[in-house]
């Protein structure tokens, strides 16, 4: 394996504000040989998430921060292609914790990196990054374990062109809701609505998302799926029911602030509604993610459930193609492509 160089992108700085190309170090090392229990997996798939943003900070999360000089923290998709374990052979297909580089080397059973076998025959690998893996699993566990969503509500999800959104739409769909999407762009908006089957979509890049939620949730908003915070949060509070339910997922609107981090000014709204608000990480749901894989799967294989990604090609790209992320400028889940399948 000293035959192969990898390139990896490693954090050289906290951002302020927006990830600048001076925060990262681009870096090239040998790929050392395996010992015994170890494997070698070459990166296909890189997925890049709003999360990555928070994860470059100093402080307490629920996650450790990235270190300094550290392999930038990354989910992604590989192939073995050496193996000194039984867990994989050589050849099979694997997802985890590969980080921003074309290489990964350690032990098979490594617990921050989580490999577990993914098959292209039951679904393309691109689907695995999203669907059927993180974002999948956040969206499901988030609308149904903390969401709880009843048949005949109404779900309000932002940032529903997604990967997150997208997911999170069409499982309240499954089980019977009415759905608001609420996306940038007339061509996110159509796509929410003729392709994910939401019953309505919010443009909030042309019109006004409060005149938007009186026109679509004349009834209010039962449940309310958030991954922007912001201006959005504040507006969407004042339209919730009685014993509604607010899933916080992420605050993308909010990641880059030189700032402070806007709450939302319409809080008693949850006293006066008696609502609830709660996060969700998608790590506490690990143990069942086969639950979710199980279901959507089987959506998925029966014409019910659709995906959409948005694929970028070229580690070299990583700086620019993240920060597609946080100027609305990735339709679907944003996947960095670093080799062929």
């Amino acid at each position: 394996m000293s035959t192969l160089s990898n390139q990896q992108y490693r954090l050289a700085a906290r951002p302020v504000g927006n990830p600048k190309h001076s925060d990262w170090n681009f870096t090239t090392e040998e790929v050392r040989d395996i010992t015994d229990g170890e494997i070698v997996v070459q990166t296909i798939y890189i997925s890049l998430d709003p999360a990555m943003r928070g994860w470059m900070n100093e402080g307490k999360s629920y996650i450790r921060p990235v270190a300094i000089n550290e392999v930038m923290r990354a989910g992604g998709i590989g192939k073995v292609i050496a193996s000194k374990s039984p867990k994989f052979a050589v050849g099979d297909y694997v997802s985890g914790g590969t980080g921003v580089q074309q290489y990964w080397v350690g032990a098979a059973d490594d617990k921050t990196a989580g490999f577990y076998k993914v098959s292209p025959k039951l679904a393309p690998l691109p689907k695995f990054m999203n669907a059927l893996g993180m974002p999948g699993m956040t969206a499901y566990f988030g609308l149904l374990d903390v969401g709880q969503p009843k048949a005949g509500e109404t779900v309000v999800v932002s940032g529903a062109a997604g990967a997150v959104g997208q997911t999170v739409g069409q499982v309240a769909k499954q089980k019977g809701c009415r759905v608001v999407g609420i996306a940038g762009g007339k061509d996110k908006c159509d796509f929410v609505v003729n392709e994910l089957g939401f019953d309505a979509c919010i443009d909030y890049k042309s019109g006004s998302v409060k005149d938007g939620l009186k026109e679509h949730c004349p009834n209010g908003v039962d449940i309310y799926f958030d991954n922007v915070g912001g201006d959005i949060l504040d507006t969407v509070l004042t339209r919730i029911n009685l014993k509604a339910r607010i899933i916080i997922c992420g605050a993308i609107s909010q990641y880059n602030n030189t700032t402070p981090v806007k709450g939302p000014a319409n809080y008693l709204s949850l006293l006066v509604n008696r609502a609830r608000m709660e996060g969700i990480v998608v790590f506490d749901y690990a143990a069942r993610y086969g639950e979710a894989v199980a279901e959507m799967g089987k959506w998925m294989a029966e014409g019910k459930f659709q995906t959409r990604e948005d694929i970028v090609k070229g580690l070299e790209t990583f700086p620019d193609t993240l920060m597609m992320l946080f100027e609305g400028k990735n339709f679907g889940k944003l996947i960095l492509q670093v080799a062929d399948e």
